[in-house]
C-alpha cells in the first residue's frame, strides 16, 4: 500500500475549524450542533458546510486568519506524516475543512504532505462572504482518492484511508484499508480497524506493511 489519505478535522487534528471560526463571531454552539449532525450522517455534508459558512458571513479576514492559526495537529500526527514521507509513502489530506487551517497546522509542526484536497472560504472587502467553495463541497472523498491513486499510478487496493466522520465514509469504503480514528457510531461499522491515537494508527500501518 503506497498512498495514505487522512481526514483532517477529528483525525489529524482535534480542532474543528468551523467551530474556531464560529467563536470569533459568537456562533460556536450553532457550529458544533451542525457539525455533529453532519458527522453522524444526520444531515448531508454539503448542506451542513453551506449552513456553517453562512453563519460566518461578515467575519473579518484577519479574525479568520487568527482562528486558522489556532488549528493544531493531534499529538504524534506530525511524526507519523514525516515517517510516512521518509518511507516513500504518498501522503494526502482529504478534508472538507479549509486549506488555510491545514497549512497553518502543518507549518507549525514543520511537516508537509504530498497532496491536499480541501475547501476555501471566499473573501470580499476583507470579510468572509458566507459562501464556501472547493472540490469537496459537493464532491466526495472517494472521487478524490480515486483521482489521487490514478495520478500516483497505484490501484485503490494499495491505498489507506483514515477518518472519523460520515463524510469520510466514501473514501473508507473504497480504500484498500479503512482505519477509523475514534469514528462516529455511524462510521465505525465500515472500518476494518479502529484506533484512538496516532500511536495506534502507526502500529496498524506497521502491521500492514505500510511502514
Amino acid at each position: 500500500m503506497t498512498v495514505v489519505a487522512f481526514d483532517f478535522d477529528g483525525t489529524l487534528s482535534d480542532s474543528e475549524m468551523t467551530v474556531l471560526l464560529g467563536k470569533r463571531c459568537g456562533v460556536a454552539d450553532e457550529m458544533t450542533e451542525i457539525t455533529e449532525r453532519a458527522m453522524n450522517d444526520e444531515i448531508g455534508y454539503a448542506e451542513s458546510l453551506r449552513e456553517r459558512a453562512a453563519l460566518l458571513e461578515g467575519l473579518p479576514a484577519e479574525d479568520a486568519d487568527a482562528a486558522f492559526d489556532e488549528v493544531v495537529l493531534r499529538p504524534g500526527a506530525g511524526n507519523l506524516i514525516a515517517e510516512l514521507n521518509e518511507a516513500g509513502v504518498t501522503t494526502a489530506i482529504l478534508t472538507g475543512g479549509f486549506e488555510r487551517g491545514v497549512a497553518a497546522a502543518l507549518e507549525r509542526e514543520d511537516v508537509s504532505v504530498d497532496h491536499i484536497v480541501s475547501n476555501r472560504l471566499p473573501i470580499r472587502n476583507d470579510e468572509l462572504t458566507g459562501e464556501v467553495e472547493g472540490s469537496l463541497v459537493e464532491g466526495t472523498k472517494d472521487d478524490a482518492l480515486e483521482t489521487l491513486a490514478a495520478d500516483v499510478g497505484v490501484d485503490l487496493a494499495e491505498t489507506v484511508a483514515i477518518g472519523d466522520g460520515a463524510n469520510d465514509l466514501p473514501m473508507l469504503e473504497v480504500a484498500g484499508l479503512s482505519i477509523g480514528f475514534d469514528p462516529k457510531p455511524a462510521v465505525e461499522p465500515h472500518c476494518e480497524v479502529v484506533v484512538t491515537s496516532m500511536a495506534e494508527a502507526r502500529r496498524t500501518l506497521v502491521d500492514e506493511g505500510v511502514l
